[in-house]
């Protein structure tokens, strides 16, 4: 058996107070559906092999996580219309100072905004570009 030559993201589960709404809510902004449900997860195929599969936590309350999804340019303000009109606040920046807003980072475009358990969710049109 030869050696993957690098290590992809798969899966991920993401923790919510109601599977379903959370899982609606991200697919709908970002023009994705939510899958048939397999056992305890609820998952949102990203299409490029990567699901997150969404987790009902009922027992203690959700701690907000950052996920961020680089999506197409053309897409974008598509996806930040569905925001307005869900009546989501998104921000410029990870700490949410700067409301309505999207930023330039990296000659792209970028927004935050939180989902229904308040994970910090981005949606941006090019990669970080790390030294």
């Amino acid at each position: 058996m030869s050696a993957a030559p690098h290590a992809e993201l798969n899966h991920t589960a993401v923790y919510a107070s109601d599977r379903r709404l959370s899982a609606e809510f991200l697919a709908g902004i970002l023009g994705l559906e939510v899958g048939a449900p397999f056992g305890p997860f609820l998952p949102v195929d990203l299409g490029n092999g990567v699901t997150l599969d969404y987790y009902e936590k009922r027992d203690e309350p959700v701690q907000g996580q950052h996920y961020a999804f680089l999506v197409p340019e053309e897409r974008f303000d598509a996806m930040i219309a569905r925001l307005t009109a869900a009546g989501v606040t998104y921000y410029a920046d990870p700490g949410h100072t700067e409301p309505g807003r999207v930023n330039d980072l990296f000659g792209g475009r970028g927004a935050y905004f939180d989902d229904p358990d308040g994970h910090n969710m981005e949606i941006m049109t090019r990669p970080y570009v790390r030294p």
